[in-house]
C-alpha cells in the first residue's frame, strides 16, 4: 500500500466512524510507554470521530493487580491494549486479542535520570556508565520491560552483578523517576518515554548505543471489546504518518510500515 492509499485509508476511516456510529467510549488498557503520546493524541482523534478514550494505565508485565495481563485475567473489559510487544504476544497465545488486529507502533530506548540539582554523571560510554553505577548510592529500575534487561543483563555487561546487586531495587507499577524525584534512589532507568513526562528529575540520556536495549510497544483489540471497530480505528490513526511526530516528541522511535515485530 502506498503512502498516498495510507493516508486514504486512515482519513476514510476516521469519517465512516465519526459520520456513521454514535460515539462511543473506547477504553484502552496501556503501558507506560506509549501512554505519554496516547494522551498528546487522544484529544485530536476525539474531536475527529466524536469517541472519548478512557485510558487505563499499568504495566505489561509483572505480579502487580494493576498489570494489564492480570486485569484482563480477573475479568475488567477493555477495547484495546497498547503493551510491550512480547507481552503482547503472550496475550495473543492464549486468545485475548482478535486475530490480525496487532498494530506496531513505536520503539522505545532506555535512559537514565537523577534527581533535580544532583550531580549531572557522565554515561556516554560504556566505562563512564559503568562508573556512575559504581559511584551511585542506589538504583531504581522498573517493573517491565526494560527493568528486566537491567537487572538481568545491563549489569552483568557491565560486570557490576554483585556492586549492583546490594543497591539496586525494582520498582513497581509507579514510574521509576517519580521515586527519583523523591530521593529514594539516586539514579532511575526506564524507557526514555516515561521518564521524560516527570518533573523533579534531570534526564540524562539514553545508555550508549553497544548497551542499548530497544522496547516495541504495540497494540491490538481485545477478544471481548465492546466497540472493536472504534479500537482498531484508534490504531490505525495511532500508526499513520500524521501521529509520528507526535510520537517522536515524548522519545519514541515511530515503527514504519516495514518494521516488521519484536
Amino acid at each position: 500500500m502506498t503512502r498516498t492509499s495510507r493516508y486514504a485509508a486512515t482519513a476514510l476511516m476516521l469519517t465512516f466512524l465519526s459520520a456513521n456510529a454514535c460515539a462511543q467510549e473506547v477504553k484502552v488498557m496501556i503501558s507506560g510507554g506509549f501512554k505519554a503520546a496516547l494522551e498528546k493524541l487522544a484529544p485530536e482523534y476525539e474531536r475527529q470521530t466524536g469517541d472519548t478514550i478512557v485510558i487505563i494505565p499499568g504495566p505489561s508485565m509483572g505480579a502487580t493487580p494493576q498489570a494489564i495481563p492480570n486485569r484482563l485475567a480477573r475479568g475488567e473489559k477493555a477495547d484495546v491494549v497498547i503493551m510491550v510487544g512480547d507481552a503482547l504476544a503472550k496475550l495473543e497465545k492464549t486468545s485475548q486479542t482478535q486475530p490480525g488486529s496487532r498494530t506496531e507502533l513505536a520503539d522505545s530506548p532506555v535512559g537514565m535520570v537523577v534527581k533535580k540539582g544532583a550531580n549531572i554523571p557522565d554515561i556516554s560510554s560504556e566505562a563512564t556508565l559503568r562508573n556512575a553505577l559504581l559511584q551511585a548510592s542506589s538504583i531504581a529500575y522498573s517493573d517491565s520491560a526494560s527493568g528486566r534487561y537491567v537487572s538481568q543483563t545491563l549489569f552483568k555487561k557491565l560486570g557490576i552483578e554483585k556492586e549492583a546487586a546490594a543497591k539496586a531495587t525494582m520498582v513497581e507499577r509507579i514510574p521509576v523517576a517519580s521515586e527519583v524525584a523523591k530521593g529514594k534512589y539516586a539514579v532511575g532507568f526506564q524507557q526514555v518515554s516515561e521518564l521524560l513526562p516527570v518533573q523533579g528529575v534531570t534526564f540524562i540520556g539514553k545508555i550508549p548505543d553497544n548497551l542499548q536495549y530497544i522496547t516495541r510497544f504495540a497494540g491490538a483489540v481485545t477478544r471481548h471489546a465492546e466497540h472493536p471497530d472504534e479500537g482498531k480505528a484508534l490504531l490505525t490513526y495511532l500508526a499513520s504518518p500524521p501521529s509520528r511526530a507526535v510520537i517522536e516528541k515524548t522519545g519514541m522511535i515511530p515503527v514504519t510500515s516495514g518494521d516488521t515485530a519484536r
